[in-house]
């Protein structure tokens, strides 16, 4: 076995179509993404001979708080392997990859896996001398729903109070729901997104970078814009993401003065319809708060997102666990993020 940089994007996502545990944040564009963002990005795969066993996407992460190698979702390994070679992928690519961190000047290399939560993969990262993040960078809980059941029995399974409004929504000649391609229209996205940073205390991403991010996947028609609009203004957005057979509810935001009015339920309803006009199996509401498994346990929790797991949990579907984000320490430098980090983690009460 051996780790070789992966060249060809046909080659790169033909092998994730394979792969049953994947997002978008492992895909082709997303590396395209990062580049056109500054970031340095390699694609590199663990081939048994001519066979593509595994994949990984690897970004070059440049802070104050220190410089890191980061794999965001991934590796992504096809299904089926047995242990030991599921560990020597690993073993290899955390040699390859702490080569690079030595030319690079990286303090640690961080992993964002897209494991399930299980003991065996578990064991993998534990035997190799990694320990847990203080933060994770992207969804370690998720919420899907499986949407290869009609639009009637999607809406049978949603909770109670998420149908009616999702009813009341379509009955409201006022609430008119917009889908765009267009990347101008992000003028409309940002005053949204904006008002519900400063409202649930989130750091949002720059313009540039949804304003790239857009550009990137809509070459193949992998990104779309939902805008709710209520007499005539926009009071809730979203930016979804279609990849490989799976919507992902990446970005949002409403306006708090109409929450009464169930626009942004419509909206979601509206791009589960658009999911399953497109052959999606699947939608990703991204992350939930962790230890959340039922409506009770969303009302009943503090967590700073338990109301938005609620929300989102209203619509039907199951919780997935990742196993936490893994860090594998390079340099005495690691500890400054660590610290660093730790106390952003407190500060959001995360």
């Amino acid at each position: 076995m051996e780790i070789k940089e992966v060249t060809d994007k046909y080659e790169w996502e033909g092998f994730l179509s394979q792969c049953a545990e994947k997002t978008f944040l492992q895909s082709w564009n997303w590396g395209e993404f990062n580049e056109k963002m500054g970031s340095k990005v390699w694609r590199f795969g663990a081939y048994q001979g001519d066979s593509l066993l595994a994949v990984a996407l690897v970004l070059k992460i440049s802070a104050r708080r220190g410089t890191f190698l980061f794999i965001p979702h991934g590796p992504c390994i096809v299904g089926g392997l047995v242990l030991k070679d599921k560990k020597e992928i690993f073993v290899l690519l955390l040699a390859h990859l702490a080569e690079i961190a030595k030319e690079e000047k990286a303090n640690f290399i961080r992993f964002s896996p897209i494991s399930l939560r299980n003991t065996q993969d578990e064991n993998i990262f534990n035997d190799l001398g990694f320990r847990d993040a203080p933060i994770h960078m992207h969804p370690e809980t998720t919420w899907e729903l499986d949407i290869t059941p009609s639009e009637d029995d999607i809406l049978a399974g949603m909770r109670k109070t998420t149908r009616y409004l999702v009813r009341q929504g379509i009955k409201n000649e006022d609430v008119e729901i917009i889908k765009s391609i267009n990347p101008e229209d992000l003028k409309l996205f940002w005053p949204v997104y904006q008002e519900t940073a400063k409202r649930h205390n989130f750091v949002v991403f720059s313009e540039k970078y949804l304003q790239s991010e857009f550009e990137c996947f809509s070459g193949d028609r992998e990104i779309m814009m939902f805008l709710g609009k209520y007499k005539g203004e926009t009071v809730s957005a979203a930016i979804f993401i279609f990849w490989q057979g799976t919507c992902f509810y990446h970005h949002s935001g409403s306006l708090s003065k109409f929450n009464k009015i169930p626009v942004s339920y419509l909206l979601q309803w509206g791009a589960i319809k658009e999911a399953k006009s497109r052959g999606c199996n699947l939608y990703n509401f991204w992350g939930i708060a962790p230890g959340i498994d039922a409506e009770e346990d969303a009302v009943k929790s503090s967590h700073p997102w338990a109301g938005l797991s609620l929300f989102k949990m209203g619509f039907g579907g199951a919780r997935k666990d990742y196993i936490k984000t893994k860090d594998f320490v390079l340099s005495w430098k690691y500890w400054i993020n660590y610290i660093i980090e730790t106390l952003r983690k407190r500060k959001r009460n995360l």
